[in-house]
């Protein structure tokens, strides 16, 4: 009854090279150069691999431009900023519309500023088909990736502390975070691994290097998601009444996304963080203050891995120091540095391909 000591023994996962889906049919980068402002050009950016739902622009080579979020619910003009608190724009030149094989641009400088580089993260929902979701006290309209564990949710806000929406998943979710469409109010994040024992008491802001602080039943009612709803308390950021929300849910998916937790060693020699895949991106946050830190395996196709991008910044993008190396089974930390490698950090993990 055994088996060799090797790749060929480990069982498959759902999304690999072996499988008719891989991982980047779910969740790709793309680079570009802008050809945009202040000639007021537009362009088609390809290459994606599949039509994508949530799109996440920066752009890397200027400061003082904000991290674009836009999704195919809200409408390719309904824009928002990871690292502001603002609430929802409509901006008819910055991403107009989504095809088979990834975007079409304006000429809104910050996404296609001339002879800029610019990074687009891209994940799959459902393209752009959405249904109503009555699993949760309050009816939410979902839009479900259920094989890659995404969904992008969005409701409308009652001011009940004990209210719940539907997320559409299937399965518990692992990292989520609200943000308010209609009015100014910060992103509020949830990671299972916030804290030991009880997460649900605990959020994380995405808009700014906060350290972790506790939500005092406000945003999460003190409560942990279900294979079918999260909790969202009474917080303005989360379900004040009659204020309309997205939330971007994830559940893990093996050999495709991991959100874990680790411990820094203050060393270059770093800690060895296990994912069960090679990443394609991760995302870093300590839990005490320091910025946000995303890397990439298109701004860094070889080890090491030095592209820093700050979502809860406007800064450019910083390549002169090391993040990580990225390996067959997860990742290492080359540097000693507060954001990345001395305390505690949760990390949000997407995969290039699995370790098998």
């Amino acid at each position: 009854g055994f088996v060799g000591l090797n790749s060929t023994s480990i069982p498959d996962t759902t999304l690999s090279p072996n499988q008719s889906e891989q991982a980047d049919d779910h969740f790709n980068t793309v680079l570009y150069t802008g050809n945009g402002y202040p000639t007021s050009n537009g362009q088609t950016i390809s290459g994606v691999g599949f039509q994508p739902d949530w799109t996440w622009i920066k752009d890397r080579s200027r400061s003082g431009y904000n991290h674009y979020l836009l999704d195919s619910t809200r409408s390719a003009t309904k824009v928002l900023r990871a690292n502001l608190n603002n609430a929802e724009g409509t901006e008819g030149t910055s991403l107009t519309s989504w095809n088979s094989d990834g975007f079409v641009l304006g000429a809104n400088n910050e996404v296609n500023y001339q002879n800029d580089s610019f990074v687009a993260w891209n994940w799959k929902a459902n393209g752009g088909t959405t249904s109503s979701n009555t699993d949760g006290t309050i009816t939410s309209t979902v839009q479900a990736n259920t094989t890659a564990g995404f969904s992008i949710v969005t409701y409308t806000g009652t001011g009940t502390q004990s209210d719940t929406v539907g997320h559409g998943l299937g399965k518990k979710p692992a990292w989520y975070f609200t943000k308010s469409r209609s009015e100014a109010q910060n992103w509020h994040v949830y990671h299972h691994k916030l804290d030991a024992s009880a997460p649900e008491n605990y959020i994380i802001t995405l808009n700014a290097s906060n350290a972790r602080s506790s939500s005092s039943a406000d945003f999460w009612n003190s409560t942990a998601p279900t294979t079918s709803v999260v909790s969202v308390g009474d917080d303005n950021s989360s379900n004040k009444n009659g204020t309309t929300y997205v939330m971007y849910c994830f559940a893990e998916i093996d050999g495709y996304s991991r959100f874990g937790t680790y411990s820094g060693n203050s060393n270059a020699d770093g800690t060895y963080v296990f994912t069960g895949f090679r990443p394609a991106m991760v995302i870093f946050k300590a839990t005490h203050t320091d910025s946000w830190v995303i890397a990439d395996n298109k701004r860094d196709p070889h080890n090491q891995v030095n592209g820093q991008l700050f979502p809860d910044l406007s800064n450019a993008e910083s390549t002169s120091n090391a993040i990580c190396d990225f390996l067959s089974n997860g990742f290492k930390l080359r540097r000693n540095a507060g954001s990345i490698n001395q305390n505690t950090y949760i990390y949000m993990a997407f995969a290039e391909q699995p370790f098998k």
